[in-house]
């Protein structure tokens, strides 16, 4: 079941936004070569808790971390580990999101960890870009595959892949609600997007196959060729006069 948020709702997401956007970006600054994301996901924690909030991944569904930390290859739920030491030229996804008051929010951006090769930087340029066409797509009157259309056409036009096993989500008093946002589709396909909906937008995108595996930890999700992986998300309300980014610092 979709539920439309009320004007009193939207600012409570806004404000779950506004620090899971807050923390994305304090995590992003603590990346670099020889850091752990065991050291990564307690950075997290520390802030979203200092805000008054709480880690919503943390516990979710069992998850062990405050933070979904994916390096190179992996493409989501990478676990945090004291194992896991990033070196110079990794790509690092960081997906993230804090409760406030009972309500969530869910953003996610993939860092470079120093200087990386012109190929990863191509991929992050490519799935950070499709995000954005396809939150163009996230108006009134418009449907869920306007947006997966969207996403899709823009990433594969220059040799990428999407994604099918995992898609973006609703987002509300739980971290994921209907409806469902793949990250491919047709347009004018699937649910209609009406003001009061709020929705995580959140492309994953191979540089290689898009097929994928999960290990056996029953979180790690991997490329099945092993190729890089970039992933991008914003939590955007559909209002009247168009999409609007509630994942955003300010």
């Amino acid at each position: 079941m979709i539920v439309l948020k009320t004007s009193r709702e939207l600012v409570k997401l806004r404000e779950a936004g506004r620090i899971s956007a807050l923390a994305l970006h304090t995590v992003g600054k603590a990346i670099e070569p020889g850091v752990t994301t065991y050291e990564l996901d307690r950075v997290a924690r520390q802030f979203i808790e200092k805000c008054g909030a709480r880690p919503n991944f943390l516990g979710y569904g069992g998850f062990p971390g405050s933070a979904c930390i994916s390096v190179n290859n992996v493409v989501i739920h990478g676990i945090p580990s004291k194992k896991i030491v990033l070196k110079q030229g990794d790509i690092v996804s960081i997906d993230i999101g804090a409760e406030v008051d009972g309500y969530n929010g869910d953003n996610a951006y993939t860092f470079p960890c120093g200087d990386i090769s012109a190929q990863a930087q191509a991929l992050l340029d490519a799935t950070r870009e499709s995000l954005y066409e396809g939150i163009a797509m996230a108006k009134p009157g418009n449907r869920i595959g306007d947006i997966g259309s969207a996403v899709q056409r823009y990433v594969e036009a220059r040799g990428y892949s999407v994604v099918r096993e995992f898609v973006g989500h609703g987002v509300g008093t739980s971290l994921h609600e209907d409806p469902s946002v793949p990250n491919y589709g047709k347009p004018g396909r699937g649910v209609r997007l009406m003001p009061g909906m709020v929705i995580a937008i959140e492309p994953m995108i191979n540089a290689g196959t898009k097929s994928v595996r999960v290990l056996e930890d029953g979180w790690t999700t991997v490329t099945a060729d092993g190729s890089l992986s970039a992933h991008f998300e914003h939590t955007v309300a559909i209002t009247p006069d168009g999409p609007v980014i509630l994942t955003r610092p300010e």
